[in-house]
């Protein structure tokens, strides 16, 4: 018997264990909460393990399976963080930076072919640039859009000076 079998088999007997003492009235259990706080966990997070697992123990070489396998791990990640901690207005460009994610495995695992690398470059630098955004804006308490013409003028300003004095020579 294979491994993996033995293990699913043991979590269908603790699950239904768990529900019979639950019927009983011995356990008292939510099935409904638990599900609508960790169906991420369940419905993507273990999936995309599941696909990354069957890659790496060898039952399944086609790289292809890990397109899926790191859009869902990552996904299964962000929703589950968005679900505890109700950041989803913080964690959604984790949802593009899923797809950045599973072609750069594709990439990293497959022939290297570096054709790949742009959408991967272009998608999780979007992600990054959204994260970051967003992330900030929470931080600052919505008032980003205050900093940020003072900043750029700030930067240029240093960029304008920092191309005076290296542009000058000193004899």
């Amino acid at each position: 018997m294979r491994r993996s079998n033995i293990v699913v088999g043991i979590i269908f007997i603790l699950l239904g264990g768990l529900l019979i003492l639950n019927n009983f009235d011995i356990l008292d259990i939510n099935v409904g909460s638990i599900i609508a706080k960790f169906w991420p966990s369940l419905f993507m997070l273990l999936p995309g393990i599941a696909m990354h697992s069957s890659f790496f123990s060898g039952s399944n070489r086609d790289v292809g399976i890990l397109v899926p396998a790191g859009i869902l791990t990552v996904m299964g990640v962000v929703f589950q963080i968005s679900v505890i901690f109700n950041a989803f207005d913080v964690m959604w460009p984790g949802i593009i930076a899923s797809v950045a994610v599973g072609l750069f495995e594709l990439y990293y695992f497959g022939e290297r072919d570096k054709a790949l690398l742009i959408p991967v470059c272009i998608i999780g630098g979007l992600s990054l640039i959204f994260f970051s955004t967003y992330s900030l804006n929470r931080i600052f308490g919505g008032r980003l859009k205050d900093l940020f013409l003072p900043v750029v003028l700030i930067v240029i300003g240093a960029l304008v000076m920092l191309k005076a004095k290296l542009g000058r020579k000193n004899y």
